[in-house]
This record gives C-alpha cells, sequence and structure tokens, in this order.
C-alpha cells in the first residue's frame, strides 16, 4: 500500500520506502561480471545495451547439489542481491539457473490433482522415471529444442453468470514456467512497489484488505475510486509485454520462452488451436507475474509519478492484480486523477471496465458530510470478496465494517446445494464431514472482524439446504426439525472470528514507522516496503 500527504503536513503515511529510494552509492558499484549495463535512456527512446558480460549471473554454488530448497534457490539470492543493488542493468544468462534442481523444486511445488493440459499429462504419470525426464527437458530448455504446447481452454462459470476462459498448460510447461517464474522474482520482487499485492511471494489478499483499511481508517480519505480493467489478461499487448521484460532481462533464450508461451494459443473445445495475437491465458503459471509486470510499468510506476507531481492531498493506493482502489482527500484530485488513467490506459490497449469502476464519496467524513447535504448514507464498494460499508463503533465513531459480498454467498450456497443433490445417498457422517470441510474453508478467509453477522446467516442457510437434501431422500420421511438441528449442530462448525483487526495485523507486519522519512513532498513510512 501507498499513500500520500499533502505538501508540508507532518505525520506518518504510508507508501514504498525500499522501492521509492535508489541509493547513488549503489548504483556506482562495480558491476557484477554476468550483468550487462545499460545506458539510461530518456522517455521515448530505447534502452542501449552495453558490451557483453561473461557467461554465467553468478558463481556456482558452494553448497551440496541436494533436493530441498536452500540449494535450489543459493544462486537466485545473488540475482536477488544484484537487483537490489542495481536497478538499471539487465540480467543475460538467467537461464542457467534453470537447472535440474530447480526443475524439480518447480515439479514438486505444482498441485498434484491439476487437470492435465493438451498432452493428457498428469502429474502422477510424470513421477515415472522423473530424474530422466527432469534431465532430458533441461537439456531441451537449454538447447532450444524445448516446444512450448498450447492451453487446453476450460470455461468456468463466473458468480454474475458469464463465463471465465482458463488455459491449462501442459505438465512440462507448468514445470518450466514455475523454474523460470523463481528466477524473475528474484530480480521483480526488488522492482514491484508496496502497493502492490497482486500474486506476489509472502503477500496475500488479506495483506491487500488491511492496507486499505488502514489507510481508510486513518488516513484523509473522502473520496474512493474502485476501479476495473476490462478484461485485462486477453487484453495485454505482446509487443508491449515483450518491450517491458527488456528493461531487466537481456538474455535472449529467456525472452524467447516467454514469447513462446504467449504466442502459441489455445485448443479450443472442439480440439481446433488459436493462436494468440494478444492477452495471456488465465491459469498459466507464468500468467500472474507477466501481468504484475505489464501493470508495474503501465500503472503502478505512472501512480507513483502522478501522486508526487500532481495530488494536492492524500492519496492512498492499493492493487491486487487488475483491480485497484485509490482514496483521495480531494474530490478534484479523484476526477483528474481518473480522466488521466483513461487516458494512459488506452496507450497501452487497456481500458477501464465501466460496470465496474466507480467515483464514490467514502470515509471517516463522508457519512457527516452526506447528512449535512441531505444525500443520504455513503454508498459501499466491492473488493477482494468484501463488501466495504461506513459503519459506527459503539462508542460512536467511525468503523470501517467488511462484510461478504452477496455474489460470493449465493455462489456458495448454489454450489453447496447442487453437490449436496450429486451426494444425497451418502451416509450422513459423510455429507457433514464434508459440509464441515466447506465451511471451514469458507471461514478460513471471510472470518474478519465486523463479518460475523454475515458468517452466521451463511451456516444457516447451509443448514437448511442440508435439512433439506435430507429430507428429500424419501418420500415419507417425518424427521423432525429438532432432530435435523441437532444434527447441523454437531457436524457443522460455527461461525469464529480468526483474523485480528486490520491496523494490529498491519502494524505487526510493518512495525518500523518513519514519519521524517521526507523525499520530495512525499512522506513515507516503511509499512509498504515489502
Amino acid at each position: 500500500m501507498a499513500w500520500r500527504s499533502a505538501p508540508g503536513r507532518r505525520g506518518a503515511v504510508a507508501g514504498d520506502a525500499r522501492a521509492e529510494e535508489v541509493s547513488p552509492s549503489a548504483l556506482a558499484k562495480a558491476p557484477d561480471p554476468s550483468i550487462v549495463p545499460v545506458k539510461p535512456a530518456n522517455a521515448d527512446a530505447e534502452p542501449v545495451e552495453g558490451r557483453g558480460g561473461a557467461e554465467g549471473n553468478a558463481s556456482p554454488p558452494h553448497t551440496g547439489r541436494a533436493q530441498d530448497r536452500a540449494p535450489v534457490l543459493s544462486g537466485l539470492e545473488r540475482i536477488r542481491q544484484a537487483a537490489r543493488e542495481r536497478k538499471e542493468e539487465r540480467f543475460t544468462t538467467l537461464l542457467t539457473h534453470v537447472d535440474t534442481d530447480l526443475l524439480r523444486f518447480a515439479y514438486r511445488a505444482l498441485k498434484r490433482d491439476a487437470a492435465p493440459g493438451v498432452d493428457g499429462m498428469t502429474w502422477r504419470e510424470y513421477a515415472e522415471g522423473l530424474e530422466e525426464r527432469l534431465a532430458d527437458l533441461k537439456d531441451r530448455v537449454h538447447s532450444g529444442r524445448y516446444r512450448a504446447h498450447p492451453s487446453r481452454r476450460h470455461l468456468i462459470p463466473k458468480p454474475d453468470g458469464r463465463m471465465r476462459p482458463l488455459g491449462i498448460a501442459a505438465l512440462e510447461d507448468k514445470i518450466v514456467q514455475r523454474a523460470l517464474v523463481e528466477v524473475l522474482n528474484a530480480i521483480y520482487e526488488e522492482d514491484f512497489l508496496g502497493f502492490s499485492y497482486g500474486f506476489r511471494p509472502g503477500r496475500g489478499q488479506h495483506d491487500a484488505l488491511d492496507a486499505l483499511a488502514v489507510a481508510i481508517g486513518e488516513c484523509r480519505v473522502n473520496w474512493i475510486l474502485d476501479a476495473d480493467i476490462r478484461a485485462f489478461f486477453d487484453s495485454i499487448d505482446h509487443m508491449w509485454m515483450m518491450r517491458f521484460l527488456e528493461h531487466r532481462i537481456g538474455d535472449a533464450r529467456v525472452l524467447r520462452l516467454i514469447r513462446k508461451w504467449l504466442t502459441v494459443g489455445v485448443v479450443d473445445e472442439t480440439g481446433k488451436r488459436q493462436p494468440a495475437t494478444a492477452g495471456s491465458p488465465q491459469g498459466a503459471v507464468a500468467s500472474p507475474l507477466l501481468a504484475n509486470v505489464y501493470l508495474h510499468y503501465v500503472y503502478d510506476l505512472w501512480v507513483r509519478q502522478w501522486r508526487q507531481r500532481h495530488a494536492t492531498g492524500t492519496m492512498a493506493v492499493v492493487r491486487y492484480a487488475d483491480d485497484t482502489v485509490v482514496g483521495f482527500e480531494h474530490r478534484s484530485d479523484a476526477e483528474r486523477f481518473l480522466a488521466d488513467l483513461r487516458e494512459r490506459l488506452a496507450r497501452f490497449a487497456l481500458e477501464l471496465n465501466a460496470d465496474k469502476t466507480r467515483l464514490i464519496e467514502f470515509g471517516r467524513q463522508a457519512a457527516a458530510d452526506r447528512a449535512r447535504r441531505g444525500a443520504g448514507k455513503p454508498e459501499t464498494f466491492d473488493f477482494l470478496g468484501f463488501t466495504h460499508i461506513c459503519g459506527r463503533s459503539r462508542r460512536g465513531g467511525f468503523l470501517l465494517k467488511r462484510q461478504t459480498r452477496r455474489q460470493r454467498k449465493q455462489a456458495k450456497l448454489k454450489e453447496i446445494k447442487e453437490e449436496l443433490r450429486r451426494r444425497r445417498h451418502q451416509g450422513i457422517p459423510e455429507q457433514g464431514r464434508w459440509l464441515g470441510q466447506v465451511m471451514s474453508g469458507f471461514y478460513a478467509y471471510f472470518a474478519v472482524p465486523t463479518n460475523y453477522r454475515a458468517l452466521a446467516n451463511l451456516r444457516y442457510h447451509v443448514g437448511v439446504l442440508w435439512m433439506r437434501a435430507l429430507r428429500r431422500r424419501s418420500q415419507k420421511d417425518k424427521t423432525p426439525w429438532e432432530k435435523l438441528t441437532r444434527l447441523a449442530d454437531h457436524w457443522l462448525p460455527r461461525p469464529r472470528i480468526i483474523h485480528p483487526w486490520p491496523g494490529n495485523r498491519f502494524r505487526v507486519k510493518h512495525p518500523r514507522w518513519e514519519p521524517d522519512a521526507l523525499i520530495g513532498h512525499v512522506r513515507f513510512c516503511a509499512g509498504g516496503a515489502r
């Protein structure tokens, strides 16, 4: 998360201290012999590549070639350190790190029960003769004989009734992509800004939710822009994607691999292959990282610059993949930002989803301001499965309430109802154990403070669905509701708030506040640094 205060304002506001600061001394250090220095380019010029460096980004690891995680990632730590110290240089021999050990690690990190791709190979089938298969895969990748397979298209329903296309990659493509993502993460995790939370190691949806809650509750946020990019994964421009990657990657073999994955296309339900001219298939292992790289250059860096140059008041930013929420102190800032954002996205073949992009009055003072104008209660907005509401605490102060989105709850109830129909003839203990697991998984994400009533309501409706399913097993069933209620009490776990208050967890993860870390007219704290 990042946010900004008005010029001259005292106090701590969150930002990306690590990403914002580039030490001149770090750039002046002697370059790594395996990394090619790049002449800084102006805004419109292409980067100029210098002389080629020595083969290999790092010396061979001194640790034994064991099968655990530490030896596999030992070389990546040196890449991470080089990326941290030299922000303007390109890595030339990254594919060297994709060895048999890293491929083995990538294979074990995959989901064992995932659906097979067009090759029909499953995780367990690939385990037969694993070492020989991985050695052959490594040789094909390094020699250029590796060929990417098209993804198998699979449509899944969305909560709004539409279908979301997923691309299921072949198993070897998943392995190579997973291994290369480990290498690229070592570079880009040092470049990504603090308010980017989607699909990053050590970050999750609740981290983004916590950051947003702290910004709304503790900063002068009066307006919220809830923005969504229309069909983002399908609209990624391949030319821009490759140009963005070339800022940090100088290994032509890695760039060729990524270009293959982007352009190989998909195989539809009829078995016909459709080459891709744009986009990155959702469901591919490399797609989340590529999406973050694309938005890092299109959105994140631009937002940071816009905040420093144009914002006249507090500005808070949280982005999770292609969903972003931006808080503003002044409406004029919000309207200008929205207009500039549309223009910025259009330059890179993207556009905002008009149905999901809204500018609303929201924050600590929104209810009082709207009451004075006779405008009614503040509107709500949805983010990462929660509806955010301006509420009041028991003491009368402002309280950000978060409740499960109605569409999420209805979709879960529909899913449970259909599954109960298939499990109708199973025994009660078997059905009860399955329902208990489903409810526990739902609570694990949605059991946040202020959401207890929504969880209890869901449990009640799940109990009703189960009771009806049990009664429909026989036309003569006369089991009293009291007995069925006791079954629900025995098998369905009661809701319990398991997540702490957002501010408490945010401060634990980001304990170092630096109110005087002044950069220009923007003050930052270490909260969004990692």
